[in-house]
């Protein structure tokens, strides 16, 4: 089995190499650069890497298979994790995205990246953002985060994407109100909504409603924040929501607080297993 992630930069060094691959090869101005490494800064680096290498680690553990790790932007590459799966003898691979919502642009990148590496039998897990055991692990992040705090209002949100992917018929909008929906039923959450974030500035529409539009607009004062796009931390959930969402909502006089990530959760790793187990047997 091969995980995969985004990726992240290995310490300072790595920052310029890495937003040189996510640009597909064009190095970023020195401006956006510096502005890439002060977030990276502000949240002592990000752990991504290391939490995907222990998420690996768990699930071959839970699944009593070997699961190898692949990244989209950075080392150990997708190829690198093909390549270790290949030397040991593997016959079919299952091609894990650790992104629970599929969008041809985004989750669609791995399977590309695969196929390049891998011609032998693969089995893809195209998310799994309705899948009752990955429902019943967020709900029980939303449960655990609402102890002793009374949220009037549970936002969920999810990385943006340009906004044509939705003239071309990608639902993936859909699947993350689907999944919104599913988890605040499950966990009886009085009033929800969704937004995006960590919107990218490349120059076209991105999808919104953006979660900072949504702080300036609501009458809550205690909003609970599930980033149920993403499963680890990173840099998207530990700046742009522990920083600069939690610094717009303080100046908004809104007491904001987070869920928990996944992480290497073993109620997460448990889900996981069921998720890859049910793809196992649909295929």
């Amino acid at each position: 089995m091969l995980c995969m992630a985004y990726g992240s930069p290995e310490g300072d060094a790595g920052i310029e190499p890495y937003f040189t691959h996510i640009r597909g090869g064009r190095a970023p101005s020195p401006e956006a650069l510096e502005h890439l490494r002060d977030r990276y800064r502000a949240i002592g680096g990000s752990p991504l890497t290391a939490i995907t290498l222990a998420q690996a680690e768990a699930l071959a553990g839970e699944l009593g298979v070997p699961v190898y790790v692949g990244m989209k932007h950075a080392p150990p590459f997708i190829a690198d994790g093909v390549a270790k799966a290949r030397a040991a003898g593997t016959i079919r691979l299952i091609g894990l995205p650790l992104a629970p919502h599929y969008a041809e642009m985004s989750v669609g990148a791995y399977l590309t990246a695969i196929r390049k590496e891998w011609q032998g039998e693969l089995i893809f897990v195209r998310g799994f953002h309705d899948h009752p055991a990955f429902v019943a692990a967020a709900r029980g992040l939303v449960e655990e985060a609402r102890r002793g705090f009374d949220p009037e209002l549970v936002i969920f949100t999810a990385h943006s994407l340009p906004a044509r992917i939705e003239r071309e018929g990608d639902p993936y909008r859909e699947r993350l109100l689907e999944s919104s929906r599913l988890v605040a039923e499950a966990a009886s959450v009085p009033a929800w909504e969704f937004a995006f974030q960590s919107a990218s500035t490349t120059g076209e529409p991105w999808l919104g409603p953006t979660l900072d539009e949504r702080l300036a607009q609501i009458t809550a004062r205690r909003v609970l924040v599930c980033p149920i796009g993403f499963v680890a931390d990173h840099l998207e959930v530990l700046y742009d929501i522990d920083i600069e969402a939690m610094d717009k909502a303080r100046a908004r006089g809104i007491e904001l607080r987070r869920t928990q990530s996944f992480n290497a959760r073993p109620e997460f790793i448990r889900a996981l297993g069921a998720i890859v187990r049910d793809q196992v047997l649909r295929a």
